[in-house]
């Protein structure tokens, strides 16, 4: 595990109760990870393996039955998930269809953010500085001269920057992507994967990346975590992941 800087997950478990007698079911179990400020963690996994559910858990959006979530050091888990100061993109983009692009990036200006010194807890932008933070993340997502946009005239690569921009626009502190890219047709996700990479860096944002596109998490994060079965079953960079898995399940799932 890393130090105290970024986001620490430790021993978190999640379990959904069943009607009836019935034992809960254990959706993720005892999963322990660190993801440094300004890195970019992978987690790849089999259908129902636990990715998303990890997400929303981290996020406040799943009670946990065990564990808990920090912060540089400091537990959020009774913190609102509103006051978290981290950001949730979903693979639909869920774009505002009465909001032109400029309306939908701006979106996530308007709500309060942790209070981290640089930007006072309560803190809004103005009218101008909604407008310049609007261009400078359409500039950053290849959109420049957007704003005016109805999303209804964009592609499903377009859609996705935009949504993409809308959750990085107010500066989240962690970012997670629930397969963001998983409903483009393949030859458009190949050549977003290489995009949001860049993008992900330029913004030095600290991210935790679900996909279940192998390539897709080589080319985004800096490491990769595979969840089977609800379990982290190992967690490294490329080398060590496709080079040592570290069971004979990773191994599989890997196809080494």
């Amino acid at each position: 595990m890393a130090g105290s800087h970024g986001l620490t997950a430790h021993d978190v478990t999640v379990q959904f109760p069943r009607p009836g007698r019935q034992p809960d079911v254990t959706v993720l179990r005892k999963v322990s990870l660190a993801v440094a400020p300004g890195e970019v963690v992978a987690l790849l996994g089999p259908s129902g393996s636990g990715k998303s559910t990890l997400l929303r858990a981290i996020a406040g959006l799943e009670r946990l039955t065990h564990g808990d979530v920090r912060w540089d050091g400091s537990s959020v888990v009774a913190t609102p998930v509103h006051l978290r100061g981290f950001g949730l993109m979903f693979q639909d983009g869920q774009l505002f269809p009465h909001r032109d692009v400029a309306g939908n990036v701006a979106y996530g200006l308007t709500f309060p953010t942790p209070d981290d010194g640089a930007n006072p807890a309560g803190a809004r932008p103005s009218r101008a500085e909604k407008a310049e933070r609007v261009a400078e993340l359409l500039e950053l997502v290849g959109l420049p001269g957007f704003e005016g946009r109805s999303v209804s005239t964009l592609s499903g690569g377009e859609r996705q920057r935009v949504a993409l921009a809308r959750s990085l626009a107010p500066g989240p502190r962690l970012l997670m992507l629930d397969e963001p890219l998983s409903a483009l047709d393949r030859s458009l996700r190949e050549r977003l994967t290489g995009d949001v990479a860049r993008i992900l860096r330029d913004a030095g944002t600290t991210a935790l990346y679900v996909t279940h596109d192998h390539s897709e998490a080589r080319v985004v994060a800096d490491r990769v975590g595979v969840l089977l079965a609800g379990e982290l079953a190992q967690i490294g960079t490329e080398e060590e992941l496709w080079g040592a898995p570290a069971s004979a399940g990773v191994a599989e799932f890997l196809g080494t």
